[in-house]
């Protein structure tokens, strides 16, 4: 994996993640395979639609935004995906959070992965397959941006600091863009 300068935390970039599936397979069955869910998290005090859909797989549960997840069982594509993210990072995750980005007006506001479940100092590894969109990164205080194009199988490692001093999302756009499928590797504490 090759570094990405950020001040105040740690990215890590790989084009390709080695599968033996093309990605057009992979994000095909992740499509068919998944029990997808739209669900409703609190922002502000609100009860909101998320605008994609979601779901939890993996050993433990998770809460965020209002949400408790139960963990569904890795499924044997979940699981090929997840050893080859371990191969290449050479971190153990235990939990996959896959999100489905229908299109273009599919997004993911402003946020930092910093829930207590995931410790101090959480090692995320975010896994696209699908339509190329654009992740943003905003520093907490600086406001500094950083724009990334996650494209078709690509690998991105989020750790140390990361978390504690950047947010990161995926905005709408009006460009017409095909589904994107992208799963996020954590370890549940």
């Amino acid at each position: 994996m090759s570094p990405v300068p950020l001040p105040d935390g740690e990215l890590a970039w790989l084009q390709q993640l080695p599968l033996p599936y093309t990605n057009g397979e992979v994000l095909a069955r992740l499509i068919a395979e998944t029990d997808w869910r739209e669900e409703t998290v609190l922002v502000y005090g609100k009860r909101h639609l998320q605008p994609r859909l979601s779901a939890w797989y993996g050993e433990a549960g998770y809460r965020y935004s209002g949400l408790s997840l139960a963990p569904a069982p890795l499924t044997p594509l979940l699981e090929t995906l997840r050893g080859a993210v371990q191969d290449v990072t050479g971190h153990h995750f235990n939990s996959v959070l896959l999100n489905y980005y229908r299109n273009g007006q599919d997004s993911m506001g402003m946020h930092a992965d910093d829930e207590a479940s995931l410790g101090p100092a959480p090692v995320i590894a975010s896994l696209s397959f699908g339509a190329t969109r654009t992740f943003i990164l905003r520093h907490k205080r600086s406001k500094q941006t950083l724009k990334m194009d996650l494209s078709d199988g690509s690998l991105l490692l989020m750790s140390g600091g990361t978390q504690i001093h950047w947010l990161h999302g995926i905005n709408k756009t009006a460009k017409p863009v095909g589904p994107r499928v992208n799963l996020t590797f954590r370890k549940i504490i």
